[in-house]
């Protein structure tokens, strides 16, 4: 707990670096421009084929035929949009997850190696391959359970619970080996995530929950609609400090796991003890301690006595 607590300050800490705020920036140009363009080209078709939807299900249109009977009539209006951007914020969150793992990762790596384990071996038990196969599966197995958990979304505990866990359990798939690839051999990964897979995935999961809090601008509704063009890029720009905040939490904490585990299978030296045990750099201690005989500076001899003739 106290190397879990150690790193979670080192790395909230680390998110006011100059370095790491001007490389938040980028994911959030990008993501900013990649969300607007689609939504230029592509928000009222997207609209208009949710409304569609709407409209060829007839239990859903008898329901919101009576609501807006019971006075909603504008619920029809706004909840087409609220739905395409429901839809497409996970699609925003995993793209800046990626983003952090492509650009941030690597640089804020190096920042954290170089400024607290300068002397860490780098081992190279990763490769550039396994990171981008390990993360595009991660992430298509996380899209298909969060699709197949979207019926559970509309239990109201539930919602709560299962995407965070979603999310927490890519984040630390992702993190767990972008972190330890130049610095751990192989077999060191897999020994570290072994022995702290349930701390990792706890961390995860609080990755997780901190990134669903953008999510609650939202939750004001036709507001939220209406600012959407400057909501959805702080959004963005939350979702990656998150994410940054992350990979700084998972860097601290797995360099000086990996740090304690190398100590741990050092072999120690112990030198054969002498004379009732003494080491021997007590014997030479203590034979620097031996008063010369009186002499020059260099500890040479008394000129012997001259004989009487």
């Amino acid at each position: 707990m106290k190397l879990l607590f150690d790193s979670f300050w080192r790395a909230a800490a680390y998110c006011l670096h100059p370095r790491v705020i001007v490389l938040s920036l980028l994911p959030l140009v990008l993501m900013a421009g990649l969300a607007l363009g689609l939504g230029y080209f592509f928000w009222e078709p997207a609209i208009d084929a949710v409304r569609a939807s709407f409209e060829s299900w007839a239990l859903l249109k008898t329901l919101l035929g009576w609501l807006e009977g019971m006075g909603l009539a504008n619920l029809k209006t706004v909840l087409a949009p609220m739905v395409v951007v429901f839809l497409t914020t996970p699609v925003i969150v995993v793209l800046s997850l990626l983003l952090v793992a492509a650009f941030m990762t690597p640089a804020m790596l190096t920042l954290v190696a170089s400024r607290r384990f300068p002397l860490l071996e780098r081992k190279h038990g990763g490769s550039l391959l396994g990171s981008s196969f390990g993360a595009l599966w991660a992430t298509v197995a996380a899209l298909l359970a969060l699709l197949v958990s979207i019926p559970l979304w509309f239990v109201p505990p539930l919602v709560l619970i299962v995407p965070p866990l979603i999310w927490g359990w890519l984040t630390y798939r992702v993190m767990s080996y972008d972190v330890l690839a130049e610095h751990a051999s192989a077999d060191e990964r897999r020994a570290l995530v072994q022995r702290h897979r349930t701390t990792l995935l706890g961390m995860g999961v609080i990755t997780g929950y901190l990134g669903a809090a953008p999510s609650l601008v939202w939750a004001s509704g036709a507001l939220a609609i209406v600012f959407a063009p400057v909501l959805v890029p702080v959004a963005v720009w939350i979702y990656t400090l998150v994410f940054a905040f992350a990979a700084l939490w998972f860097a601290h904490f797995a360099l000086a796991a990996l740090q304690g585990l190398r100590r741990e299978r050092e072999p120690v030296e112990i030198m054969p003890p002498v004379r009732g045990g003494m080491p021997d750099a007590e014997l030479i201690e203590d034979a620097r301690l031996i008063p010369l005989p009186p002499g020059d500076p260099a500890g040479a001899p008394p000129n012997p006595p001259r004989s009487r003739a």
